[in-house]
């Protein structure tokens, strides 16, 4: 803990002893990003930069929902292609062509959607084909 600053003193020489006397000591060493290069500076300066960079620590993104749906679409295309079997498949294939039906039905705010539901018997059979090669 620091201690008051002695009468006489100038704040600017106490406050360079303090930092010293620390650095000594060894308690700058286990601060969290010690020996990490500082991050690049001669971006313009943004005022929501802490909002930005927890949104990234934390893996979250805010999309429009129609980029969002869109999304969804590509993830559930991965994860047809990374399925185990046919009715993990065809589960995936529903839940996505359930939320396209909804949107198409109630198109959401933002760009359009551009999605038609999956052909679950076609998507189904690229899957078996792939499947076999």
């Amino acid at each position: 803990m620091t201690e008051r600053k002695p009468p006489g003193v100038s704040f600017e020489s106490f406050v360079d002893k303090q930092i010293r006397e620390a650095s000594e000591r060894g308690e700058f060493s286990t601060l969290p990003g010690f020996g990490k290069p500082l991050p690049d500076d001669s971006a313009p300066y943004d005022e929501l930069w802490w909002i930005k960079g927890k949104m990234h620590r934390e893996g979250a993104s805010v999309l429009p929902p129609s980029l969002a749906l869109r999304k969804a679409a590509e993830d559930a295309e991965a994860a047809v292609a990374a399925a185990v079997s046919e009715s993990q498949v065809r589960r995936i294939l529903g839940e996505i062509n359930t939320k396209i039906a909804e949107a198409l039905a109630r198109p959401p705010a933002g760009p359009p959607l551009n999605l038609k539901p999956f052909d679950v018997e076609a998507t189904v059979e690229r899957w078996r084909e792939a499947r076999t090669s």
